[in-house]
């Protein structure tokens, strides 16, 4: 067993929840929280929607994903692949994840308060949505499509930080996300592919089979290409964002081809192509409205 100086364990205890929530994970939702706020502001927007924002976004996943372990737990018990995770190992306890979790949701509605009150009033509905995720997959095959859509509301909530309107571009990029997010979860669903099926956890892999799941992935994808090059239109951006939507799709075909039926051994590695994409989105956006 191993034992930490006293004046360690608050550094220890800290790495162990930013492990349990992965933070560096927070590339694939916070850029497009900036996108949405960049695009509406027609540049950057002031500290006073920038540190609001990126708090409230921060904290929302970090409520998500500390819901999400929580509820997952009996089962992350039983799976080899999630042994190492911080609440299966004891390092971080029950009791404390749900503290986690209920101060997570509190930052997240005071930073929704200092955006305005649209914000303040989405936030709860947020939260609820956020928490589903988890009991999704027990339920329906189609569980990556609510994921996809809590973290599609990253670019309309980066817009409505900026004006507190609803409007066609951000909604566009709103679904290129959600898209995004759904296609490469059903990817990372194949990782788990035997666990889901002898435990009743329902995944499109799971219950479709992979060829018809990467099938769905891969309509996904497309559908993201086409929503980015839509948003780019409705946004009136110049030729600089549209590089970024091509780069995208190059990615995608390159994930794609590392994978497909009886060929998962590199699963792991096609998931890890979408890391660069939200932040070379954010890069294009830049240059679309420079």
């Amino acid at each position: 067993m191993r034992h930490d100086h006293p004046r360690h364990r608050p550094f220890t205890a800290f790495f162990a929840y930013c492990r349990m929530v992965k933070i560096e994970h927070s590339v694939f939702a916070l850029p497009f929280a900036y996108i949405g706020a960049l695009l509406t502001a027609r540049g950057l927007p002031g500290p006073e929607v920038l540190l609001p924002l990126t708090t409230a976004m921060v904290c929302v996943r970090s409520y998500a994903m500390a819901f999400n372990r929580i509820a997952d737990l009996p089962l992350d018990r039983i799976n080899p692949r999630t042994a190492d995770r911080p609440l299966v190992t004891g390092e971080i306890s029950l009791p404390g994840a749900r503290r986690f979790c209920a101060a997570a949701a509190a930052g997240f509605i005071a930073s929704c308060a200092a955006l305005n009150s649209l914000c303040l009033t989405l936030a709860f509905p947020t939260l609820v949505l956020a928490a589903l995720y988890s009991y999704a997959k027990r339920v329906t095959r189609f569980c990556h499509f609510l994921l996809g859509a809590v973290i599609g509301l990253a670019p309309v909530a980066g817009a409505l930080g900026v004006s507190p309107v609803f409007t066609p571009s951000s909604l566009l990029l709103g679904f290129a996300v959600l898209f995004w997010i759904a296609g490469f979860d059903i990817i990372y669903a194949c990782l788990d592919l035997d666990f889901d099926k002898a435990h009743g956890v329902h995944s499109l892999p799971a219950c479709s089979g992979v060829g018809p799941a990467l099938a769905v992935s891969a309509f996904c994808h497309v559908n993201t290409v086409l929503f980015l090059f839509l948003a780019g239109l409705e946004y009136g951006l110049s030729l600089g964002w549209y590089a970024a939507p091509a780069v995208t799709a190059a990615l995608f075909l390159w994930e794609h081809s590392l994978v497909g039926e009886g060929r998962l051994e590199k699963a792991g590695l096609a998931f890890a192509l979408n890391g660069p994409i939200a932040v070379l989105l954010l890069i294009g956006a830049a240059l679309g409205i420079g």
